[in-house]
């Protein structure tokens, strides 16, 4: 179960390291290109939720992300043991939400920095809780499928594990 937690925790600090040298070392809207029309590191700060949705409301994330984080910290005691890809998929999620909670609570903003252009499309810049957070989502999603597709192997066979 620790390494579940350590996936958060190691998801938490290189969000925060991450932003930290954003905010000490670059301007506001200063771009950096990396990769041209693709990737570029741009610090944005955010006020709101993915999109820029709510901005400005942040007692309604404190207490979203105190419910999640609680639910995830539930839901990883009493559903992941033995389940590797849950538990990781929740370690990642974990991490997400407490890094970003932890910017909206000590700056009252998101820092965001990931810029990337998908053909002509300027995806909504991101941070590397958001992706963390990504991340789970699409690996719970992969698990829901496998307990999924190992159900209706079990019920052909006629066994039950």
């Amino acid at each position: 179960m620790w390494i579940f937690y350590a996936i958060a925790a190691l998801v938490v600090i290189l969000d925060q390291l991450t932003k930290w040298l954003v905010v000490q070392y670059m301007e506001l809207a200063e771009s950096i290109e990396i990769i041209p029309n693709l990737l570029y590191i741009t610090s944005h700060r955010n006020r709101g939720a993915a999109w820029g949705i709510l901005q400005g409301q942040m007692w309604f994330f404190y207490i979203v992300t105190v419910v999640v984080v609680a639910a995830l910290v539930f839901y990883l005691h009493r559903h992941a043991k033995g389940k590797v890809l849950l538990g990781t998929s929740i370690g990642f999620m974990l991490g997400g939400a407490i890094g970003n909670f932890i910017d909206r609570l000590f700056r009252k903003e998101v820092v965001d920095f990931v810029n990337t252009y998908i053909g002509s499309y300027n995806f909504p810049i991101f941070n590397v809780a958001d992706a963390a957070l990504t991340v789970g989502v699409v690996l719970l999603f992969i698990e829901m499928l496998r307990e999924e597709w190992q159900a209706k192997k079990e019920k052909k066979n006629g066994t039950t594990a």
